[in-house]
């Protein structure tokens, strides 16, 4: 999968990276809003992340709101994701085979040992590697499995996967 974006797409604050993640999924899945979006990335980002830490999803459904400062929780991913894909989407615990088997795009969280602090966007993963677009830089990262499993990722300074947003049912 080849992102539509060219060149690099940064966050635009420290606690922007899942709706960096959630716009860039959305420019993947629709032409129309890609070349929208990528002429007003910042302003696309901040407007959905007050959005998805607001009482009101896109959709008009009410949820459980979430204070900014800690960034975007994985509910709202799911249902952001179910909404631009059309695909049911479901939080679960990361693992390689998850992710493997999941249709891109798909939302991993990562962190320390202690916290998920970090959203990166899967694009493509097989048996021994995978790639993502990283908000931090706002561009693509290659992670092995060895990597994955062992718990070094070094993307963004995080090093520990802890779970995953992927299309139900996988």
């Amino acid at each position: 999968m080849t992102p539509p974006w060219g060149a690099a797409m940064r966050q635009p604050d420290r606690l922007s990276c899942g709706a960096s993640v959630l716009v860039a999924a959305h420019m993947l899945a629709d032409e129309e809003y890609a070349a929208t979006a990528r002429r007003s990335f910042v302003a696309e980002v901040l407007a959905l992340h007050r959005r998805v830490t607001g009482p009101r999803s896109r959709d008009g459904r009410a949820q459980l709101p979430w204070p900014r400062a800690i960034g975007t929780p994985p509910w709202a991913v799911a249902r952001e994701l179910t909404l631009v894909t059309g695909v049911r989407h479901r939080v679960r615990r990361a693992r390689w085979s998850t992710l493997r088997d999941a249709p891109a795009p798909a939302a991993l969280y990562v962190g320390n040992r202690l916290l998920p602090r970090h959203v990166v966007l899967v694009l493509e993963a097989d048996e021994r590697r995978m790639r993502l677009y990283d908000p931090s830089h706002g561009g693509l990262v290659t992670v092995t499995r060895d990597a994955f499993e062992a718990g070094r990722l070094r993307v963004a300074g995080w090093d520990r996967p802890w779970f995953v947003v992927a299309p139900a049912g996988r």
